[in-house]
Protein backbone atom coordinates (compact mmCIF):
# COMPACT_ATOMS: atom_id res chain seq x y z
CA UNK A 1 0.00 0.00 0.00
CA UNK A 2 2.58 2.30 0.97
CA UNK A 3 4.53 1.60 -2.63
CA UNK A 4 1.58 1.95 -4.58
CA UNK A 5 1.34 5.77 -2.23
CA UNK A 6 4.92 6.19 -3.49
CA UNK A 7 4.18 5.72 -7.16
CA UNK A 8 0.85 7.56 -7.25
CA UNK A 9 2.93 10.78 -5.54
CA UNK A 10 5.58 10.19 -8.38
CA UNK A 11 3.05 10.50 -11.12
CA UNK A 12 1.72 13.43 -9.59
CA UNK A 13 4.74 15.12 -9.46
CA UNK A 14 6.05 14.07 -13.19
CA UNK A 15 2.51 15.43 -14.35
CA UNK A 16 2.89 18.28 -12.32
CA UNK A 17 6.89 19.24 -13.93
CA UNK A 18 5.22 18.47 -17.29
CA UNK A 19 2.24 20.86 -16.77
CA UNK A 20 4.60 23.33 -15.46
CA UNK A 21 7.19 22.86 -18.20
CA UNK A 22 4.43 23.44 -21.00
CA UNK A 23 3.25 26.35 -19.47
CA UNK A 24 6.56 27.64 -19.24
CA UNK A 25 7.39 26.77 -23.02
CA UNK A 26 3.94 28.41 -24.63
CA UNK A 27 4.42 31.96 -24.24
CA UNK A 28 8.02 31.61 -25.65
CA UNK A 29 7.05 29.62 -29.07
CA UNK A 30 4.26 32.06 -29.48
CA UNK A 31 6.58 34.86 -28.78
CA UNK A 32 9.36 33.07 -31.74
CA UNK A 33 6.53 32.77 -33.95
CA UNK A 34 5.38 36.27 -33.61
CA UNK A 35 9.07 37.39 -34.31
CA UNK A 36 9.07 35.21 -37.47
CA UNK A 37 6.09 36.01 -38.50
CA UNK A 38 7.15 40.20 -37.94
CA UNK A 39 9.71 39.40 -39.83
CA UNK A 40 8.58 37.63 -42.67
CA UNK A 41 6.38 40.91 -43.18
CA UNK A 42 9.08 42.93 -43.51
CA UNK A 43 10.81 40.47 -45.93
CA UNK A 44 7.69 40.81 -47.98
CA UNK A 45 7.50 44.41 -47.71
CA UNK A 46 11.22 45.16 -48.80
CA UNK A 47 10.67 42.59 -51.62
CA UNK A 48 7.55 44.43 -52.97
CA UNK A 49 9.68 47.97 -52.93
CA UNK A 50 12.57 46.36 -54.48
CA UNK A 51 9.64 44.97 -56.85
CA UNK A 52 7.88 48.57 -57.32
CA UNK A 53 11.84 50.40 -57.84
CA UNK A 54 12.74 47.96 -60.41
CA UNK A 55 9.84 48.32 -62.40
CA UNK A 56 10.02 50.70 -65.31
CA UNK A 57 7.19 53.21 -64.57
CA UNK A 58 4.86 54.63 -67.71
CA UNK A 59 5.33 58.58 -68.33
CA UNK A 60 2.53 60.10 -67.40
CA UNK A 61 0.95 61.64 -70.56
CA UNK A 62 -1.53 64.75 -69.84
CA UNK A 63 -4.35 64.33 -71.95
CA UNK A 64 -4.27 67.68 -74.62
CA UNK A 65 -7.12 70.14 -74.07
CA UNK A 66 -8.78 71.27 -77.11
CA UNK A 67 -7.65 75.17 -77.86
CA UNK A 68 -9.91 77.13 -77.26
CA UNK A 69 -8.30 79.89 -77.57
CA UNK A 70 -9.66 82.69 -80.31
CA UNK A 71 -5.93 84.17 -80.47
CA UNK A 72 -6.96 84.02 -84.58
CA UNK A 73 -10.63 85.76 -84.24
CA UNK A 74 -13.95 84.50 -83.15
CA UNK A 75 -15.41 84.97 -86.67
CA UNK A 76 -16.43 82.25 -88.62
CA UNK A 77 -15.32 81.73 -92.45
CA UNK A 78 -17.72 82.93 -94.69
CA UNK A 79 -18.61 81.14 -98.35
CA UNK A 80 -17.85 82.44 -101.00
CA UNK A 81 -20.98 84.01 -102.95
CA UNK A 82 -21.85 82.42 -105.81
CA UNK A 83 -22.70 84.59 -108.86
CA UNK A 84 -26.76 83.99 -108.98
CA UNK A 85 -26.87 85.37 -112.82
CA UNK A 86 -24.74 85.40 -115.74
CA UNK A 87 -24.30 88.76 -115.41
CA UNK A 88 -23.25 88.09 -111.83
CA UNK A 89 -20.94 85.78 -113.15
CA UNK A 90 -19.81 87.92 -116.23
CA UNK A 91 -18.65 90.97 -113.79
CA UNK A 92 -17.04 88.27 -111.50
CA UNK A 93 -14.65 87.64 -114.40
CA UNK A 94 -14.16 91.06 -115.41
CA UNK A 95 -13.23 91.81 -112.04
CA UNK A 96 -10.35 89.13 -111.87
CA UNK A 97 -9.24 89.78 -115.02
CA UNK A 98 -8.52 93.55 -114.09
CA UNK A 99 -6.94 92.57 -110.95
CA UNK A 100 -4.34 90.24 -112.98
CA UNK A 101 -3.72 92.84 -115.61
CA UNK A 102 -2.99 95.65 -113.05
CA UNK A 103 -0.48 93.02 -110.88
CA UNK A 104 1.02 92.41 -113.92
CA UNK A 105 1.22 96.33 -115.13
CA UNK A 106 2.57 97.00 -111.68
CA UNK A 107 5.24 94.18 -112.12
CA UNK A 108 6.21 95.26 -115.40
CA UNK A 109 6.49 98.91 -114.16
CA UNK A 110 9.34 98.03 -111.42
CA UNK A 111 10.97 95.61 -114.05
CA UNK A 112 10.79 98.21 -116.53
CA UNK A 113 12.56 100.96 -113.83
CA UNK A 114 14.90 98.58 -112.51
CA UNK A 115 16.10 98.01 -116.42
CA UNK A 116 16.32 101.70 -117.08
CA UNK A 117 18.83 102.06 -113.73
CA UNK A 118 20.52 99.52 -115.11
CA UNK A 119 21.25 100.51 -118.45
CA UNK A 120 22.01 103.88 -117.14
CA UNK A 121 24.59 102.19 -114.40
CA UNK A 122 25.91 100.54 -117.21
CA UNK A 123 26.71 103.28 -119.44
CA UNK A 124 28.43 105.01 -116.67
CA UNK A 125 30.91 102.17 -115.87
CA UNK A 126 31.64 102.22 -119.68
CA UNK A 127 32.56 105.69 -120.18
CA UNK A 128 34.99 105.22 -117.15
CA UNK A 129 36.43 102.20 -118.53
CA UNK A 130 37.40 103.72 -122.26
CA UNK A 131 38.47 106.91 -120.28
CA UNK A 132 40.59 104.84 -118.51
CA UNK A 133 42.08 102.99 -121.35
CA UNK A 134 42.66 106.24 -122.73
CA UNK A 135 44.23 107.85 -119.14
CA UNK A 136 41.64 111.10 -119.99
CA UNK A 137 42.41 112.04 -116.63
CA UNK A 138 39.55 114.53 -117.41
CA UNK A 139 37.21 112.79 -118.29
CA UNK A 140 38.28 109.32 -116.21
CA UNK A 141 37.39 111.82 -112.76
CA UNK A 142 33.65 113.78 -114.29
CA UNK A 143 32.44 110.07 -113.96
CA UNK A 144 32.56 109.85 -110.25
CA UNK A 145 30.54 112.11 -107.85
CA UNK A 146 32.65 114.93 -105.58
CA UNK A 147 32.56 112.41 -102.16
CA UNK A 148 33.29 109.46 -104.07
CA UNK A 149 34.67 106.73 -101.69
CA UNK A 150 36.89 103.87 -102.57
CA UNK A 151 37.06 100.67 -100.18
CA UNK A 152 38.47 97.55 -99.83
CA UNK A 153 36.61 94.58 -99.43
CA UNK A 154 34.20 94.87 -96.65
CA UNK A 155 34.50 98.10 -95.63
CA UNK A 156 38.14 99.53 -95.24
CA UNK A 157 38.28 102.78 -96.38
CA UNK A 158 41.28 104.28 -98.87
CA UNK A 159 40.26 107.71 -99.58
CA UNK A 160 37.84 109.62 -100.09
CA UNK A 161 36.62 112.87 -102.60
CA UNK A 162 38.03 113.53 -106.04
CA UNK A 163 41.02 115.35 -105.13
CA UNK A 164 42.77 112.33 -103.83
CA UNK A 165 41.16 110.33 -106.83
CA UNK A 166 43.13 112.92 -109.12
CA UNK A 167 46.18 112.59 -107.16
CA UNK A 168 46.43 108.74 -107.17
CA UNK A 169 45.07 108.18 -110.55
CA UNK A 170 46.85 111.63 -112.25
CA UNK A 171 50.07 110.31 -111.13
CA UNK A 172 49.54 106.58 -112.86
CA UNK A 173 48.26 108.15 -115.92
CA UNK A 174 51.50 110.16 -116.03
CA UNK A 175 53.60 107.21 -115.19
CA UNK A 176 52.50 104.44 -117.28
CA UNK A 177 52.80 103.88 -120.93
CA UNK A 178 49.76 102.19 -121.33
CA UNK A 179 46.58 101.41 -119.38
CA UNK A 180 43.94 98.64 -120.22
CA UNK A 181 40.89 97.38 -118.83
CA UNK A 182 38.74 94.61 -120.43
CA UNK A 183 35.54 92.99 -118.59
CA UNK A 184 35.47 89.24 -118.14
CA UNK A 185 32.89 89.12 -116.84
CA UNK A 186 29.82 91.52 -115.55
CA UNK A 187 27.29 92.05 -113.15
CA UNK A 188 24.62 94.93 -113.52
CA UNK A 189 21.82 94.92 -111.43
CA UNK A 190 19.85 98.73 -110.94
CA UNK A 191 22.46 100.75 -109.52
CA UNK A 192 25.18 98.64 -109.32
CA UNK A 193 27.99 97.40 -111.54
CA UNK A 194 29.93 94.26 -110.05
CA UNK A 195 33.47 93.63 -112.90
CA UNK A 196 35.54 91.06 -112.99
CA UNK A 197 38.03 92.61 -115.19
CA UNK A 198 41.84 92.02 -116.68
CA UNK A 199 43.60 94.91 -116.24
CA UNK A 200 47.23 95.06 -118.38
CA UNK A 201 49.48 97.99 -118.22
CA UNK A 202 52.96 98.93 -119.95
CA UNK A 203 55.57 100.30 -117.21
CA UNK A 204 58.61 101.89 -120.13
CA UNK A 205 57.48 100.37 -123.62
CA UNK A 206 53.96 101.34 -124.79
CA UNK A 207 54.06 98.02 -126.96
CA UNK A 208 55.06 95.44 -124.38
CA UNK A 209 52.41 94.42 -121.59
CA UNK A 210 55.02 94.01 -118.44
CA UNK A 211 52.10 93.55 -115.67
CA UNK A 212 49.00 91.60 -116.14
CA UNK A 213 46.39 90.91 -113.48
CA UNK A 214 42.84 90.21 -112.39
CA UNK A 215 40.62 92.13 -110.19
CA UNK A 216 36.77 92.34 -109.35
CA UNK A 217 35.55 95.90 -108.80
CA UNK A 218 31.99 97.14 -107.24
CA UNK A 219 30.75 100.30 -107.99
CA UNK A 220 27.47 102.23 -107.19
CA UNK A 221 26.28 105.15 -109.32
CA UNK A 222 23.50 107.72 -108.67
CA UNK A 223 22.28 110.32 -110.63
CA UNK A 224 24.72 109.08 -113.26
CA UNK A 225 28.12 109.39 -111.28
CA UNK A 226 29.65 106.80 -108.95
CA UNK A 227 29.16 107.48 -105.79
CA UNK A 228 30.98 103.89 -104.06
CA UNK A 229 34.40 101.62 -105.29
CA UNK A 230 34.47 98.62 -103.54
CA UNK A 231 38.19 96.42 -104.34
CA UNK A 232 37.92 93.03 -104.19
CA UNK A 233 41.39 91.61 -103.39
Amino acid sequence: MKSLFIICACLLAAFTLNSHAIEQSTPLDETKQTQQKNAAQQQDALDTLSQEANTPKKPVVDKVKADDSQVLGSESTKPVQQPNSKADKAQAVAQAEQAVTQAKEALTARQQAKAKQSRESLAVVEQLVNAYNARNIEEFIRMYDEDVEFYIFPNELLFKGKEKLIARYGIMFKKLKCLHSSPIKRIVHGDIVIDHELSETCSTDANVIDKRSELISSYQIKDGKVVRVLFFR
